[in-house]
């Protein structure tokens, strides 16, 4: 078993005595490392990550167990100025998201500091009224005493309840967080069975697998606007499942792209994402993939009833 997967579940038996569970929303500026984040707290992969902005579309929970607590981490996609409807639906989920939770976690980039979005999202957290810890990460990364002032300062805005400084990506730090939720959370059952570590269906968890392959291997080349729909889901009498899903697109000289010369594109595109679901699944993954293009699909309430975003007008 791993570290994270420690973390995750520290207790794997029926828990003992009084039990405490609650929601707590991972908030922060676009690429501070949330998905990273719950997927360490978890311990598997409920969320993707790529280096592409705003990766995360819809909130994605993350259930953990930690001592006697039941902690549901609610992946919020990151807040930035919207410039576009989707952006404007992501950017309201999220803080939809921080209203609707027990505690709010926000995640900061410590490179980055407090430049840009961070700021903003200081200023709209005083108006909620839940508690609320503040998180710094990639602390590995920048001098001790620039933290200490990059904490003072965000905390002169925001009276934090507790700050923490933490590597999502080592690990470090992660450990006194989960401490802490679980002696913070409300006393209450538990809302999940022991072994749920996500609220995703599994089409949806596949659709969002492969398009995280797809970021990673077209990070440059493809513009933001792709969605990926599992279409068809067959288990099948060897025990292995087929899986067919559509990449949506918005012009043909996207669809040129993502297919690649000969097909050499969709094709690593299609054997990473399928490598990935047989371990998650752990049976053979038979997966086929279709471009599509469909212009404005940006522009489509029924894709957003896809991605669990309401459709703003």
């Amino acid at each position: 078993m791993t570290e994270e997967n420690d973390m995750a579940h520290d207790v794997a038996a029926e828990p003992n005595g009084e039990t405490h569970s609650g929601f707590v929303a991972l908030i922060g500026p676009t690429n501070a490392g949330k998905s990273t984040l719950v997927n360490r707290f978890v311990g598997a992969k409920v969320s993707i990550v790529s280096h592409k902005v705003q990766t995360t579309r819809a909130i994605v929970r993350g259930i953990a167990i930690h001592n006697n607590a039941q902690i549901v981490f609610m992946d919020t996609p990151g807040i930035f100025k919207p410039r576009r409807r989707l952006d404007r639906a992501m950017v309201t989920s999220a803080w939809g998201g921080a209203k609707d939770a027990d505690l709010i976690m926000l995640l900061i980039d410590s490179e980055r500091g407090l430049r840009g979005d961070a700021e903003a999202i200081l200023e709209g957290l005083k108006d909620v009224p839940q508690a609320k810890i503040l998180v710094l990460n990639k602390i590995d990364r920048v001098k001790r005493e620039d933290l200490l002032a990059l904490a003072s300062a965000a905390n002169e805005k925001i009276a934090f309840d507790r700050t923490f400084m933490i590597s999502a990506e080592n690990g470090s730090g992660c450990g006194d967080v989960m401490d802490y939720l679980s002696k913070t959370l409300p006393e209450g059952p538990w809302y999940y069975p022991e072994d749920q570590i996500s609220d995703l269906p599994m089409r949806q968890l596949a659709a969002e697998i492969t398009r995280e392959k797809l970021f990673l291997r077209l990070h440059q080349e493809l513009p933001y606007s792709s969605h990926v729909e599992t279409e068809k889901w067959e288990e099948r009498k060897d025990g292995s499942v087929r899986i067919e899903q559509v990449i949506y697109v918005e012009r043909d000289s996207q669809k040129k792209i993502t297919l690649g010369k000969g097909g050499e594109t969709i094709k690593a595109i299609s054997s990473a994402s399928r490598k990935e679901l047989s371990e998650i699944l752990e049976q053979p993954v038979h997966l086929f993939l279709f471009v599509k293009v469909r212009e404005n699909w940006g522009d489509d309430p029924e894709r957003f009833r896809e991605m669990g975003l309401d459709f703003p007008h």
